[in-house]
């Protein structure tokens, strides 16, 4: 009991800090209202990026169909707010968004994820195009290609960040529940799982439901701060790039989804001045860290305040004696 305190009052003081390392930022013009937009694409990204490691890293399924959820949360977030412009509006719609994506990782879920690899990947990226089709033929009530604009501005970087701490917590302690072991076996060996009486459909289906609700709530805060939103904005390459974030930090590894959103987030503020060239750049970066670290930056390691604390505990003998 005594570590888990030391454990929960060390990530208490670390997202404090953060936080107030950031406030520090905006309040002394640090961060203008350029960063400002990188910050918050980064804290979407994190959010997006950590329920998709759920999904891909954690359980082992091969998802392609990220943006179609992400696109659920946004309409629906941008319905409601436009219909009711106030907090309430957007937390209606984020709940609303959160409920409609479960219901349809649910549904598609069920019996697709009966399925493995590649052919996992295309069954969930027809999910997306099918989910992106149905909001471009829905008439007056997502307004088509054309989209949503004017979307009242409700979004600030202070609620994504605590969404994104919000976010990480369930993920987080998913994984360390019993169900999440169960699903974390479930990656690791499906068969050896299923024969230790491992619901593995079960599991992969509730991982699943928990990635598209994080995506749900990525997409709310993307069509709430940016107020414009297309189906266009939702396409293969949005699940693509929400992909690299996660192979980049490191498949199993929560830690990585979030210091790959940052990384990546600074090399795109940083290759701005280059402007069609950028994308190049971007790309033979991807590809040089990912040829001398194929595992990604984290690999399945995370960051821990607990293995901080017992690493200096664990110091030996010869070292305290050098420290004196």
């Amino acid at each position: 009991m005594k570590q888990f305190n030391k454990t929960n009052l060390g990530w208490l003081i670390f997202i404090a800090v953060a936080f107030l390392l950031i406030q520090f930022g905006v309040s002394f013009g640090l961060i203008d209202a350029f960063y400002e937009i990188t910050l918050m694409t980064i804290l979407i990204n994190i959010i997006l990026a950590a329920g998709l490691n759920l999904i891909i890293g954690f359980s082992g399924q091969f998802s392609l169909g990220h943006a179609g959820f992400m696109a659920i949360g946004a309409y629906c977030t941008g319905i409601m707010t436009i219909k009711l412009p106030t907090l309430v509006g957007l937390f209606a719609g984020l709940l609303l968004g959160i409920i409609v994506a479960s219901l349809v990782a649910l549904v598609v879920g069920i019996p697709t994820l009966r399925l493995k690899g590649d052919y996992l990947a295309i069954a969930t990226l027809g999910v997306a195009e099918i989910i992106r089709i149905a909001i471009l033929n829905m008439g007056s009530l997502t307004n088509g290609a054309a989209g949503l604009s004017g979307i009242p501005y409700l979004t600030t970087w202070q609620l994504a960040f605590i969404f994104v701490v919000v976010t990480l917590v369930i993920i987080v302690n998913y994984i360390k529940s019993s169900a999440g072991r169960a699903t974390v076996a479930i990656r690791e060996d499906e068969i050896a799982a299923e024969s230790m009486g491992i619901n593995t459909t079960k599991f992969k289906t509730i991982a699943f439901v928990i990635g598209a609700a994080t995506a749900a709530v990525g997409g709310g805060l993307h069509a709430s701060y940016f107020s414009v939103i297309r189906p266009a904005d939702f396409t293969f390459m949005k699940s693509i790039d929400i992909l690299i974030i996660v192979v980049f930090g490191g498949l199993g590894s929560v830690t990585g989804s979030v210091v790959a959103a940052i990384v990546l987030g600074i090399i795109n503020v940083f290759l701005q001045p280059f402007g069609q060239l950028r994308m190049i750049l971007y790309s033979v970066a991807l590809i040089a860290i990912m040829i001398f670290k194929p595992s990604g930056l984290f690999g399945t390691k995370e960051f821990t305040i607990s293995g901080l604390l017992n690493r200096k505990k664990k110091a030996s003998p010869k070292q305290k004696e050098e420290s004196k």
